[in-house]
Order: structure tokens, then C-alpha cells, then sequence
């Protein structure tokens, strides 16, 4: 049985389609992320979710229970926003411990269970902090404690990482995904960052329009897409003209070679940038006239701006759109 299920779900907001018969199923403990540009469709899911926005049609189900009729509240899910959301006027303990509270749980089963979160998000000894005394990173933990603090059944995160600075996000990304592997919480996580959405996912679904494109494991969505969109909008893509239309292949799927008898194209090189393990090659082609860049290992080619390359592919393209 799935932990979360959507089924057929449509959702409008006035003329604007925002869901369009969508269908998701996340397993029992499973990090689903739903990614995709502004606009697609994934934030509303989401909150369709959690209870904050109704279907229109359709049917969202925790395990054999069917959502609808069941306010937000009584959801048994945990929440966590892009903006923190903490009170201000409520210190790291109180600001945990809310949800218990509400809950009416006993205070001593309330003091161990803050313990125990502030443990798991490593932010002992800071429970009498307030929310501006904190960094950014601090305060998105304080929101990911609070939210598992309940013991939810499944874990909402809605772009939590979005606010932070790249080194902060990159450390609380890893952070999460550990604290959802040591739960086992089922975790549906929105975000427009494909970088963060193939890190930390078990499965992603690529959304455009309302319309789940894709749900595949990560390295299925990059090195299979099933189409074009996905191709384009996860990770980086080389467009070449054909007789047969646009090929779409990765950077890495192409090799240089010195060799210019046996070339499927041939060109100039543009420029090289440097990026430690890896080097990036732009080399301008001649017959189609296309702008391509190939990831190689570093030391692995040596073409300087200007020389004369020839390019082939190390296996069949992508798509042809």
C-alpha cells in the first residue's frame, strides 16, 4: 500500500489549469521531489497535501484513508516552508514543542521529545536561542525539528532550501537527507532546483503544466527522459540540427578527437573552462552551424581556442525532437 497516494487529481484556480489528472503514488519511507519550473503545478500538489487547498476532482489518500474529508490539521503531516515560519517571540524549545502542544501531550514526553530533535537536527544547546539569533541554516533545522517533532506520517518540504546561500543549502541538503533516512519518514519534497531534486530523491517527478512529465529514479529522468522537456529542463543539453530534427544529447555523451576522416561533425574550438576533475570544450560546428559544449576529464584533450576538432558520440543521442 502506498504511504501517499494522488489519484486523478485536477485543481483550477479560475481559467488557470493548475492540476490536470494527476497521479503520484510514494511508497511507505520513500523521498519522492516533485521538480519543475514556477508555475507547473508542484507547490499545489503539495498543498493539496497538506490539506491548505481542495481538489477539484480526484482523490489524495494517507494509506487506506481517504483526505478529503479531513482538515489540515488532523492530517498527521509535517510541514516545512521556504520562509521558516518560526515565532518570532517563541525561543528554539517553544518553537519545537508547538505542535505537541497543541496535541496536548504530556510535558515531560514533550521535553524529551525537543531533546531528541535537537539532537537529530544538531542543534543542542541552542534551545534557548530565539529565531533572530539564529542563521538561516538554523532556522530551516529549528522548521525541519518541529515538523518531525510530531511524529508525522509523511514530511512536506515546499522549497525549504531556497532562502539559503549555496554553501548552506548544499550542507542542510545533505542534512536532510540523512534525518529522512534515519526516520523513515515518507517525504515529498517541491523544489525547481534539479541539482538538489537528483541529489537527495529515491524517485523525482519532473512537472510541466500540471502534468507530471516523468517519475523515474534520478539517474532514469537524466539519462533516459521521456521527453524533450525533461531532456531540456534536467541537466545540461547539446540542441543539433538534423535532417531528422533536433538532437538532443548530454555534454558528456560526446567526445573530441583530433582525427577528422572519420568525424560525424567537425568544428572549431570556442573556448575551455577549467573545473578541477572535469573540463568544459565549446566548439562551434561547421555544417549545421550549432553551438555544443562536452564535458571530458581533465588532461583527457588539449584543443586550444581556435584549433580544429572533430566531434562524434560515445553512444546514441537522447531524443531526436
Amino acid at each position: 500500500m502506498s504511504a501517499l497516494e494522488f489519484h486523478r487529481v485536477r485543481k483550477l484556480f479560475g481559467a488557470t489549469v493548475a492540476l490536470t489528472d494527476f497521479e503520484l503514488a510514494i511508497g511507505p519511507g520513500e523521498f519522492v521531489s516533485l521538480l519543475g519550473p514556477s508555475g507547473c503545478g508542484k507547490t499545489t500538489a503539495l498543498r493539496i497535501a497538506a490539506g491548505f487547498e481542495r481538489a477539484d476532482i480526484g482523490t489524495v489518500r494517507l494509506g487506506d484513508r481517504d483526505l478529503s474529508p479531513i482538515p489540515a490539521h488532523k492530517r498527521n503531516m509535517g510541514m516545512v516552508f521556504q520562509s521558516y515560519s518560526l515565532f518570532p517571540n517563541l525561543d528554539v524549545r517553544r518553537n519545537v514543542a508547538f505542535g505537541l502542544k497543541a496535541r496536548r501531550v504530556d510535558a515531560v514526553t514533550i521535553a524529551r521529545r525537543v531533546d531528541e530533535m535537537l539532537e537529530t537536527v544538531q542543534l543542542t544547546g541552542l534551545g534557548d536561542r530565539y529565531p533572530h539569533q539564529l542563521s538561516g541554516g538554523q532556522q530551516q533545522r529549528v522548521a525541519l525539528a518541529r515538523a518531525l517533532a510530531s511524529q508525522p506520517e509523511v514530511l512536506l518540504l515546499d522549497e525549504p532550501l531556497s532562502a539559503l546561500d549555496a554553501r548552506v543549502r548544499s550542507d542542510l541538503r545533505d542534512e536532510i537527507k540523512r534525518i529522512q533516512r534515519e526516520t523513515g519518514v515518507t517525504t515529498l519534497f517541491v523544489t525547481h532546483d534539479q541539482d538538489e531534486a537528483l541529489a537527495m530523491s529515491d524517485r523525482v517527478g519532473v512537472m510541466s503544466n500540471g502534468c507530471l512529465e516523468q517519475i523515474g529514479a534520478p539517474h532514469e529522468v537524466y539519462q533516459s527522459p521521456a521527453s524533450p522537456f525533461v531532456a531540456r529542463f534536467v541537466g545540461s543539453i547539446n540542441e543539433i540540427p538534423s535532417a531528422a530534427g533536433t538532437i538532443l544529447v548530454r555534454p558528456e555523451a560526446l567526445e573530441i578527437h583530433d582525427d577528422m576522416a572519420n568525424a560525424t561533425w567537425t568544428g572549431t574550438m570556442v573556448a575551455s573552462t577549467f573545473q578541477g576533475p572535469s573540463t568544459i570544450f565549446e566548439i562551434r560546428l561547421d555544417v549545421v552551424d550549432a553551438l555544443v559544449r562536452v564535458h571530458t576529464a581533465t588532461g583527457r584533450h588539449h584543443s586550444s581556442p581556435g584549433d580544429r576538432v572533430s566531434i562524434s558520440m560515445k553512444g546514441t543521442h537522447i531524443l531526436i525532437d
